[in-house]
């Protein structure tokens, strides 16, 4: 049959048998899927790689992922690395998949990491290895080669095993190697955040949190053996890993990828995937829909047939309402509906998914008085109301995990509508932070002070529980910025900010404080689009954007700096890196858009915190 039902929207070139789709069991694992996929569906298109985003650069069949992943496994093994750390720095695409299931099957704990640009620093490379004390880098002949310069300066990494995985030695037969025993709660591979508040940490992720978080995957996105994924999202990352490359494995069905450089240049290329290939499960942060809407033209508009698409998840705060509605009304004549539109809220310490709604319902949203947020309070207006805010609803809990709204202070559960941390208990629940004991107690280990029910992770964010259960992210708890004693969230300014005037790039800002308590100073540092940068009156912007936030947020603007275009520190997932902005202001160290005659408008600061 086929995999999407032709009766419904559209036939596609896939087709299968009836396949097994396992629900969560302490005794599966993904190297033993791999293994029945291999057998049971040796031919069958586990992932196809386009080049550029366009044409179909290679693919794997499920016997050929086996195969290749038991070659490799087999030499990791015979170098007697099971139990040790691997950095695998990849480009995007099949290497990369290889290289991870070889590590499972070998029982390597990977270490997934992007490779750093040609001259770039490899300080933060360095600062992971040192973290997680690898002892290989896998990766490719061209990838290494670029390195060599940069290596010079770091002599210590130069003296790592480097395996370069396109370009071994030798071949060992596959079927000689037997994949090495593997326990739900064995390590799988750590995740290293991409540190949208700090220092990146590596999440020991389990076996047992991956089936648990692939089942909850399954389960909440309504998937069968019907879906079709594509994505363009970092193979690295939590939420192109987890989703984009181990849950189409789980399911037994194809992903069409591409790389995240491809779409950036060209977002197109990501909707076209999607139309040509009758993808159902496709998404990514909320920029992402963002890109499309202001970069895809109405001639590219008259070439998609998006019809096919059933889920298209948004899985990075903040989650915009204005932008689900843009999206939907723009893309509605080539069939996309706002039904498909998903909604969620997930980290890495919860392995990747947390919460999500009901796949064939539209976005719920709740608008919100600003001031009371200010307050922690929940209080409902109408949409258009001065002073108001228009929140997303990131669904509920799924497969036994539990969510709970904390006073940060006190320790104590909130009621509903009342805004607190999230905190979460389930079996995705990651196993801590590798080699930081103190900091996996205080984030994974806490408890409520007056039941002493836990332990719990604490995610760090904030939000709130509706009366229906749902949940809404109101921000970061570390980003929550006080001004005279009331609390304002960042991306509210942020978005303030970019809408102020057409030159500002929209989710290219940051918003943050610096100064004492009772002599706090709003800095905004954002973006300017490229093709403003040659004719912008630089004093005309600001002072648009001083009086978009006096008027909206009632607060005054002390410095505005103008930065050149994707200059703005971000994680590999969009978020705004809030305290690396706020550390290269203070160090002077921001991507200044030079002054011009129109500009006299920036305050000089005596740059401390």
């Amino acid at each position: 049959m086929y995999l999407y039902d032709d009766n419904r929207r559209g036939s596609v070139p896939f087709k299968t048998t009836n396949l097994p789709l396992w629900g969560h069991s302490s005794e599966q694992n993904l190297v033993r899927i791999l293994q029945q996929r291999a057998n049971y569906q040796p031919s069958k298109t586990a992932y196809i790689f386009l080049d550029r985003g366009e044409s179909e650069q290679c693919s794997l069949t499920y016997e050929e992922l086996d195969k290749k992943a038991r070659e490799l496994a087999a030499i990791l093994c015979n170098s007697h690395l099971q139990g040790e750390r691997a950095l695998l720095m990849y480009s995007p695409g099949i290497d990369f998949i290889i290289a991870f299931f070889a590590c499972l099957y070998a029982g390597v704990i990977a270490v997934p990491i992007y490779p750093p640009r040609r001259n770039q620093s490899l300080d933060r490379l360095k600062a992971i290895i040192d973290d997680c004390q690898a002892k290989e880098v896998l990766t490719t002949s061209s990838i290494k080669n670029n390195l060599e310069n940069s290596l010079i300066k770091y002599p210590e990494l130069a003296h790592f095993q480097w395996i370069a995985t396109d370009n071994l030695p030798t071949r060992i037969n596959a079927h000689d190697f037997q994949p090495v025993r593997i326990d739900k709660d064995d390590l799988a591979f750590l995740q290293y955040t991409s540190g949208s508040t700090g220092n990146p940490k590596g999440v020991m992720v389990s076996h047992g949190n991956l089936i648990h978080n692939e089942c909850m995957v399954k389960q909440a996105f309504g998937h069968t053996e019907q879906t079709i994924f594509a994505g363009w999202l970092p193979l690295f990352h939590d939420m192109g890993l987890i989703g984009n490359v181990l849950q189409p494995l789980y399911l037994g069905i194809p992903c069409i990828l591409m790389s995240p450089v491809d779409f950036l240049q060209k977002p197109y290329r990501w909707l076209k995937a999607i139309s040509d290939y009758r993808a159902t499960t496709s998404g990514g942060p909320n920029f992402a829909y963002d890109l499309c809407i202001q970069k895809i033209t109405d001639e590219q508009l008259k070439t998609l047939n998006l019809n096919s698409w059933e889920v298209a998840f948004n899985g990075a705060e903040p989650i915009r309402a204005e932008t689900l509605e843009k999206f939907a009304q723009k893309f509605a004549p080539c069939g996309f509906r706002k039904e498909a539109f998903y909604p969620c809220y997930g980290m890495a310490e919860a392995t990747l998914f947390i919460t999500g709604g009901m796949s064939f319902n539209a976005p719920k949203y709740k608008t919100i008085d600003e001031k009371a947020l200010e307050e922690n309070q929940v209080v409902e207006v109408e949409r258009q109301k001065p002073y108001s805010r228009t929140l997303v609803s990131c669904g509920h809990e799924w497969l036994e995990q539990t969510i709970k709204i904390v006073n940060p202070h006190s320790l104590t559960e909130c009621k509903n509508n009342q805004v607190g941390e999230i905190w979460v208990s389930g079996g995705s629940v990651a196993k801590g932070y590798w080699q930081k004991p103190d900091k996996t107690k205080e984030t994974f280990e806490a408890y409520l002070s007056d039941t002493k029910e836990g332990p719990f992770l604490r995610t760090g964010d904030l939000g709130f529980l509706s009366s229906e259960k749902e949940l809404f992210v109101t921000g970061r708890l570390k980003d929550v910025m006080i001004i005279r004693g009331r609390n304002h969230y960042p991306q509210d300014i942020e978005l303030t900010v970019e809408q102020s005037h057409p030159a500002l790039r929209s989710s290219c800002g940051a918003a943050f404080v610096v100064g004492n308590t009772g002599n706090e100073r709003l800095i905004i540092v954002q973006e300017v689009e490229r093709t403003y940068l040659r004719k912008l009156n630089q004093q005309e912007v600001t002072s648009a954007i001083r009086q978009a936030v006096a008027k909206h947020h009632g607060l005054q603007v002390h410095e505005v700096i103008l930065i050149r275009t994707a200059t703005i520190p971000k994680t590999s997932s969009g978020k705004i890196q809030r305290y690396r902005c706020k550390e290269q202001f203070l160090k002077q160290m921001l991507d200044y858009l030079p002054s011009n005659s129109s500009c006299s408008t920036q305050v000089t600061l005596k740059r401390t915190a």
